[in-house]
This record gives structure tokens, C-alpha cells and sequence, in this order.
């Protein structure tokens, strides 16, 4: 029988320095992953990404960081070719990259719309793609999209339509890796509680999302906490990889699909 337990698993996390990505490292290093490749963007990051790092080896899993513009496929190569050569090939691959612009349709330039699209389009297709090349039979894929994916509003043209893709790229990935056993999912939580939320919205749009969940009165902060996600995310790369080629919108009933 296929071992889907997460002891003695490798793991690479895109974005897995801070915020989300840093508590999933911690999180899965405490549940018996063995090795944890940690990615970061740019030197902004290093320190973050260093202290995840020590806090994973504190848990008792290898690990170490590794910096890429995950702008262009050949990032993405090297990335992952790097990852296998410190560590092997993963069993467990994350992407958490994302980029949030809220902006109307008529305010956004050519410049903005095509940072969009290479940060939450192009950098999740090439991530799957050597996801695809490079983990092991039965691994797990996940990349992070918004549960805007289930919303019908205004400003976030850019954010939402740029990670639908990722929608498509799941379900045929899901198919195409499926006679390895790979599943593949996409996760998309609400507006979380990270500095990716606070830098779009202004005060009064903050005590909106801050209310408008079903659950939100039961959270800490109103909004999505990345405690929230983590457990799913651990799901997906585990016992529930039966689940494959599906978008999961994990957010106290902000939206639904």
C-alpha cells in the first residue's frame, strides 16, 4: 500500500520564507517531513527565510533556503534543479507566489497587467511543469490561488483572472501526472491576515472582509488566519491526495463556488 504520510517526505515550498509559506514549513517539518526546501523571492527575504530555515532544522528535518526570480522558466529550472541536488527529488511540491493588485479594470496599464500575469499566471504553470518533471511517483502538488475565484465583484480583475488559470492548469495536470499517482490541487483561502492583504485595502474595505465571512465572528482577526489553511494544506499533501484536479476554497464562507 502507497505510504502517503508526510515522516520522512521532501518537501519544496515556493514563497515558503514568511507568512503562509513559513508556517507550512514549520508545520510539516513538526509533522515528520524529512527535508524542507525553503525558496524566497529577493534579499528582502533572506533573514525570513533564514529563520524558517533554523526553525525547521530545530524540528529535526534537513533544510535550507534558496533565493529565484521565479519570473522565467529557466528560474524555475535551476530552482528546481537545485532542490534535487541538495535533497533528491521531492515528494511534496507547494507553490504559495502570489501577487494581489486591486485596481479598476480602466486604471490598470500594460506594465501592471503583465507583472500580474508573469507573478500568478506564468510562474504557477512553470511550477507545475517541473513539479511534473521532478517529484517522485505518488507525489503531491498544491499551488496556492484566492477564494476571489468564487466572487463576483469589482477591483480584482487582475488578481482573480490572472489565478483562475491555475484552475485549468490543475485539472490537466491532475490528468496528465495521475499514472504516476501525483495529485494535483489548488487551495484558495480568503483575504488573509498577512501583509499581502493590508497593502491593497484601505481602512473601511478592511472592516468589510473583517465581517464578511459566515465564521468570521469566530476568528481572531475577522479574516482568513494562515492557521487556518496550514492543516488543509497538510491534508492535501497526505491522506488526502485521493483528491486531485479540484480548487478547494478554504474561507469561513466568504464565497463560495
Amino acid at each position: 500500500m502507497t505510504d502517503h504520510s508526510i515522516k520522512g517526505k521532501t518537501v519544496i515550498i515556493a514563497g515558503g520564507a514568511k507568512n503562509l509559506g513559513g508556517l507550512l514549513a514549520r508545520d510539516l517539518a513538526a509533522h515528520g517531513a524529512k527535508a524542507i526546501a525553503i525558496h524566497y523571492n529577493s534579499d528582502a527575504a533572506r533573514a525570513d527565510a533564514e529563520a524558517t530555515v533554523a526553525a525547521v532544522k530545530d524540528a529535526g528535518a534537513q533544510a535550507a533556503a534558496f533565493q529565484a526570480d521565479l519570473r522565467s522558466a529557466k528560474a524555475m529550472e535551476s530552482l528546481f534543479a537545485n532542490v534535487v541536488a541538495e535533497f533528491g527529488r521531492p515528494d511534496i511540491a507547494i507553490n504559495t507566489v502570489g501577487k494581489v493588485l486591486k485596481k479598476p479594470i480602466a486604471d490598470i496599464s500594460e506594465a501592471e497587467f503583465d507583472e500580474m500575469s508573469v507573478v500568478n499566471t506564468k510562474s504557477a504553470f512553470f511550477f507545475i511543469k517541473e513539479a511534473g518533471k521532478h517529484l517522485n511517483d505518488n507525489g503531491k502538488l498544491v499551488t496556492l490561488v484566492s477564494s476571489l475565484l468564487g466572487a463576483f465583484t469589482p477591483f480584482y480583475s487582475s488578481y482573480a483572472g490572472t489565478k483562475a488559470a491555475v484552475e485549468h492548469f490543475t485539472r490537466a495536470a491532475a490528468k496528465e501526472y495521475g499514472d504516476r499517482g501525483i495529485s494535483v490541487t489548488a487551495i484558495g483561502p480568503g483575504p488573509m491576515d498577512t501583509p499581502f492583504f493590508y497593502g491593497q485595502e484601505t481602512v473601511e474595505a478592511q472592516a468589510y472582509h473583517k465581517t464578511a465571512a459566515a465564521l468570521s465572528g469566530f476568528s481572531k482577526t475577522g479574516l482568513t488566519d494562515i492557521e487556518d489553511i496550514v492543516p488543509y494544506i497538510r491534508f492535501m499533501v497526505s491522506d488526502g491526495w485521493w483528491m486531485t484536479g479540484q480548487t478547494i476554497l478554504v474561507n469561513g464562507g466568504y464565497t463560495t463556488k
